[in-house]
């Protein structure tokens, strides 16, 4: 039950992200400013995504506790 709360969670997510691409905050320490980062209601899980891409591609889902610095370290985004 748990896993498809979360997998509704990121559909609705994507919904939302689709309708307004720069909802979510940029972090330009960790990544240029098309690149979103938006935090999934009732979950610790966190969407980074692409607002420049039509439609908006989510690159990762990351759980909140992750060394989120870290995890994208020399990856492309």
């Amino acid at each position: 039950m748990a896993a498809k709360g979360l997998r509704n969670a990121i559909a609705k997510a994507g919904r939302h992200i689709a309708e307004h691409p720069r909802i979510a905050p940029a972090r330009l320490e960790l990544a240029d400013e098309s690149i979103r980062f938006l935090t999934l209601t009732g979950y610790p899980y966190i969407l980074v995504y692409d607002a420049d891409r039509v439609p908006p591609l989510i690159l990762r889902v990351l759980h909140g506790a992750r060394d989120i610095p870290a995890v994208l370290r020399g990856i492309v985004l």
